[in-house]
């Protein structure tokens, strides 16, 4: 079994395509613009790059940084489809190190359920030196009640003309263990390709507790914007603290 986007890089932003990219991507728009956030950004665990991109067509200085060398290659043809000329780096979100510091880092999209617990505090604090003094480090979380109650234990899946995706979901403790299997049309037929995620469960208070520790204040609200009680997604939007 490969590992966590080896093959679904290829289908990822295909088959989320039910995700709303644009309302979600004009969400993370008019919050940076309302909050006065900059122009320099960073998306971090940016995978094909569909924040990244958007957020380049509305005029700001984009790098995407992703863990994932397939979802780096896939972001950036596609980025090159568009015409757009955005840098794609290795980054590991819990051991981040950039050339400069940016106006705000931005990581959608579940990047730290990725990360476990106890690698929290220190990821938050190299993002606290990759960020300018007055600068806005902008993240979301698949709440601790989705992943519990609505992904553990069950099972989905897409049928589509030229690749089918299955996801069996097994909770183990503080985890959800996720094994994704795609059968890809090639050639006339089928291909089988299978790999593993594992995705850590994070409260609100442990994760608000770790960006304390890192140097953060934080606001957190659900789903573009929504109450957060309501939102089966968290999204924690922090700026540094003054020392």
């Amino acid at each position: 079994m490969t590992q966590a986007y080896d093959h679904l890089a290829e289908w990822f932003e295909f088959l989320n395509d039910d995700c709303d990219y644009p309302a979600w991507s004009q969400y993370f728009i008019e919050g940076l613009a309302r909050r006065n956030a900059g122009k320099r950004g960073f998306d971090l665990g940016c995978g094909s790059g569909a924040f990244t991109r958007a957020l380049k067509r509305a005029g700001y200085d984009m790098t995407g940084g992703d863990l994932s060398a397939a979802m780096l290659s896939k972001a950036a043809r596609l980025a090159a489809e568009e015409g757009l000329v955005i840098p794609f780096l290795h980054a590991d979100a819990a051991h981040l190190k950039t050339l400069g510091r940016y106006d705000f880092i931005l990581s959608a999209n579940d990047c730290f359920n990725y990360l476990p617990p106890e690698k929290l505090s220190s990821a938050f604090g190299n993002i606290a030196k990759c960020i300018k003094k007055d600068g806005l480090f902008w993240f979301d979380i698949s709440s601790e009640y989705k992943l519990r109650h609505k992904v553990a234990n069950n099972m989905f899946g897409d049928d589509r003309e030229n690749v089918t995706y299955l996801e069996f979901n097994m909770l183990k403790e503080d985890r959800v263990e996720t094994d994704v299997t795609l059968f890809v049309k090639e050639n006339g037929l089928f291909r089988r390709y299978d790999e593993k995620h594992v995705r850590y469960i994070h409260t609100e208070e442990a994760v608000l507790s770790a960006l304390r520790a890192a140097g953060f204040r934080a606001e957190v609200e659900g789903r573009l914007g929504e109450d957060k009680k309501e939102s089966d997604r968290l999204n924690f939007i922090c700026g540094k603290v003054s020392s």
